[in-house]
């Protein structure tokens, strides 16, 4: 039994060095920014965009309006956008559960056409953006508290187009 559980220690600490050096065989992801082991994401990458820039920014209940946090993600999104031109988003708007379905759908489009316009204002071109608003149908958290609604009412900015770099 000692044999066994030693053998499987080492087995463990032998895979966790291959993710750690890039898998078995070295080779790594590839990508100019990374250096094998480092765990670094590429900057051009959806990865990159969705962890490190923010692709959610929040809303106050019932509101469309931009906070000062959300303005702050949406100017380093806009700045990632420019310098990858490739790349075209589509802007979701979602609700919180609260109110009727119809309600919810035209603040989530509200929501969208809120970040849709900033990002425009900001110097992108309207023809790499477009808005859809799923009210209160996809939340990300279930529960009938303010703490699940907080995030639910929110718009997500998804990135397309150019996905070689993915």
């Amino acid at each position: 039994m000692g044999l066994r559980k030693t053998g499987l220690a080492l087995a463990a600490v032998l895979a966790l060095g291959a993710c750690q050096n890039g898998g078995i065989f070295g080779g790594g992801r590839g990508g100019t920014d990374q250096t094998p082991g480092s765990g670094a994401i590429e900057e051009s990458s959806l990865e990159y965009f969705n962890t490190t820039i923010g692709d959610t920014v929040l809303f106050p209940v019932n509101e469309a309006t931009l906070t000062p946090e959300a303005k702050a993600i949406l100017d380093k999104q806009v700045a990632w956008l420019n310098q990858y031109p490739d790349r075209t988003i589509v802007i979701e708007g979602h609700a919180d559960e609260q109110g009727t379905r119809e309600y919810n759908l035209a603040l989530g489009a509200r929501r969208a056409a809120a970040v849709r316009n900033y990002m425009v204002a900001a110097g992108l071109l309207e023809t790499r953006l477009s808005i859809i608003s799923y009210g209160k149908e996809r939340p990300i958290a279930l529960c009938s508290t303010e703490a699940c609604w907080s995030k639910n009412r929110r718009a997500v900015t998804v990135v397309a187009g150019g996905l070689g770099n993915v």
